[in-house]
């Protein structure tokens, strides 16, 4: 058995303009790497912060990896301990699901050193337990596609309920994240605490649409669904050039364009990776005339999820 596992954890879009708190898509362009290491003493310790973010809390009580990664040695009621290490690939408070990989790579490396097998079903609720501690509740949109790769949807939470959504092959994801932090809990202190019962039922009518689209592979049926009546438009006043951004992204020809989780990066669904390309630049070229440096990538939806990447066998 090894004795120590390294797990690459996806980054993702919450939300995915449609579905807030309950729909999520993974991305393939960027992600945490986290290696787990068993220990003799019991507890879970943090090893080295590295990469994109190395100020993270080191208090294990204060760290979504190890918190996740407690939980989940409670439940295998092991006697030993785990020291995790991260480097993080995803930038923090960039609306791509920094928090929640965390969290999900130290889980999927942490049952690889566990006895028996983990499912990702059963590592779902100890992830959501990680992530919890930078979102402040169990917040499953960029979780779930973390571990499980793909579109997934949340329909239940106690029980998890997570259902697989088909995404068209040729769907190309846009992300365009401009040089500028906008923390979860801030996100969502700007959010109403009650919406219209009207914009309730339209949005309702939104996610059903995107949702039979995807499995239609009717890709004008998810362009006209893929719309925001809820959260954008308390959220857009937080990403300077929000209007622009998102007009030329749809001036350009995409499916739609909202933003990635809690922002302050924007994505945008288009057909195909000609179009993609060309959306990203409009999408690029807007946030420039804002004065507004950023980064882009284009991803498929990749149906894989967080995987081991290195394990090293033990030399005793």
């Amino acid at each position: 058995m090894a004795d120590q596992v390294t797990a690459f954890a996806p980054a993702s879009v919450g939300n995915v303009a449609v579905g807030y708190d309950v729909l999520g898509s993974a991305l393939d362009v960027l992600g945490d790497r986290v290696t787990v290491r068993r220990l003799d003493a019991p507890g879970v310790r943090i090893g080295t912060i590295t990469g994109r973010v190395t100020d993270l809390p080191t208090t294990p009580e204060q760290n979504t990896a190890s918190v996740a990664l407690s939980s989940l040695r409670d439940a295998a009621a092991v006697d030993h301990g785990f020291e995790v290490s991260i480097e993080k690939g995803i930038p923090l408070g960039s609306g791509l699901g920094g928090s929640a990989a965390s969290a999900v790579g130290a889980v999927v490396a942490g049952a690889a050193l566990l006895p028996g097998t983990w499912p990702p079903e059963d590592l779902l609720p100890h992830a959501l337990a990680g992530e919890a501690v930078a979102s402040g509740d169990w917040h499953p949109d960029n979780v779930a596609p973390c571990l499980f790769g793909g579109l997934q949807l949340t329909r239940a939470m106690d029980p998890p309920d997570v259902v697989s959504v088909p995404v068209p092959d040729r769907i190309r994801c846009v992300l365009v994240r401009p040089h500028r932090v906008v923390a979860t809990q801030e996100a969502r202190a700007c959010l109403p605490d009650h919406i219209p019962l009207a914009d309730a039922v339209r949005q309702s009518a939104h996610l059903g649409a995107f949702v039979a689209g995807c499995y239609r592979e009717d890709l004008a049926l998810i362009g006209r669904a893929l719309r925001d009546l809820i959260v954008e438009p308390h959220r857009a006043a937080l990403v300077p050039g929000f209007a622009d951004v998102q007009d030329a992204a749809m001036d350009a020809g995409a499916l739609g364009c909202s933003l990635s989780g809690a922002g302050p990066s924007l994505f945008a669904w288009t057909d195909g990776p000609d179009e993609a390309e060309h959306v990203r630049n409009e999408m690029v070229d807007a946030f420039d005339r804002h004065d507004t440096a950023t980064d882009a990538w284009i991803s498929p939806i990749p149906s894989q999820g967080a995987r081991l990447v290195v394990s090293r066998a033990s030399e005793t």
